[in-house]
């Protein structure tokens, strides 16, 4: 057991790792020197921009290092100039090499945003919402060579609402990955942080999402695609075809009614929103966002689109 600081040096990108930035920052112990990825072009204007998590370390006044090569023996000697006792990642966005793993006295300690062993890989608060999960939560894991294969080392959970989407779910994760990992390096020094090793028969995969993963199949049920709209939204969202053009859709609710049309058969479109014909179950989706426009309620939508009972929505 001590009281002395960790020397912690962190590596993430994204909004999502700079939360469990900024926990650290406030916490008794020391970062050290942040890795991130490089400035990348961003917006119709390509400007360069620097991610997230590069932006707080500089505001913080840390070290920020951005490598384009991490497999190197110089990178390696660098980053152990900074005498790290623990190195904490969350969502870096690159496989780690063994000389890393192994770079620090207690290892590296990563912020996965999921109960593993459900949803290894990229893209597990997502998936936990398209596959209608009442539960999700953080893993503060040992990395090893492996993708989210490491040693359980703590836990926190917390429930799915039916309204919730990976947009408004992220940042509940976001902070709970900063508490968690904070609690996590206060047990380590206490010498009271165990390891669990994960079932690898219980495991799922949570592969990156591509575009075409929103096509809506209107055969499925209402629920199904209920699910589907929200964990892509707001990337990359789901959508249909609406007269020969793409038309995504947001904020679902599921209605038990049944309807004896062809599924995607549009059955009311009004204020409301747009109720739908699914293989069970009716859907009504409050907001729409047609091709090359903005996102907009049904309403607003329609004032400008209006669209009649009985047209088909094609997959």
């Amino acid at each position: 057991m001590t009281n002395t600081p960790l020397r912690i040096l962190f590596m993430g990108t994204p909004d999502f790792a700079a939360a469990t930035l900024q926990a650290l920052l406030d916490g008794p112990d020391t970062v050290v020197a942040v890795v991130t990825q490089p400035d990348r072009p961003k917006g119709r204007g390509k400007k360069l921009t620097p991610p997230p998590v590069k932006v707080l370390a500089q505001a913080a006044g840390i070290p920020v290092l951005q490598p384009t090569k991490i497999k190197t023996q110089e990178f390696r000697d660098e980053l152990a100039g900074y005498k790290p006792d623990v190195v904490v990642v969350t969502a870096y966005g690159r496989i780690l090499p063994p000389a890393l793993l192994e770079l620090a006295p207690h290892g590296c300690i990563n912020v996965h945003g999921s109960l593993l062993p459900a949803y290894r890989g990229a893209a597990p608060i997502q998936w936990a919402v398209i596959n209608g999960d009442s539960e999700t939560g953080v893993t503060i894991m040992q990395m090893d060579e492996g993708m989210d294969t490491g040693n359980i080392l703590l836990t926190a959970a917390i429930p799915v609402n039916d309204d919730e989407t990976a947009g408004s779910l992220f940042p509940k994760l976001a902070a709970l990955g900063g508490t968690t990992v904070r609690q996590a390096l206060a047990l380590l020094k206490e010498g009271k942080l165990t390891a669990t090793v994960q079932d690898d028969t219980r495991a799922t995969v949570a592969p990156m999402l591509k575009k075409e993963d929103g096509r809506i199949d209107w055969q499925k049920s209402a629920r199904e695609i209920h699910c589907l709209i929200r964990g892509l939204d707001p990337w990359p969202s789901a959508y249909c075809f609406l007269h020969g053009k793409r038309l995504q859709l947001f904020a679902p609710e599921v209605l038990h009614q049944t309807s004896n049309v062809e599924p995607g058969t549009l059955l009311a479109a009004d204020k409301r929103g747009l109720l739908i014909a699914t293989g069970r179950d009716c859907l009504l989706v409050r907001e729409v966002q047609p091709e090359g426009k903005k996102r907009m309620n049904v309403e607003a939508f329609l004032c400008g689109s209006p669209v009649e009972p009985g047209t088909r929505l094609f997959s």
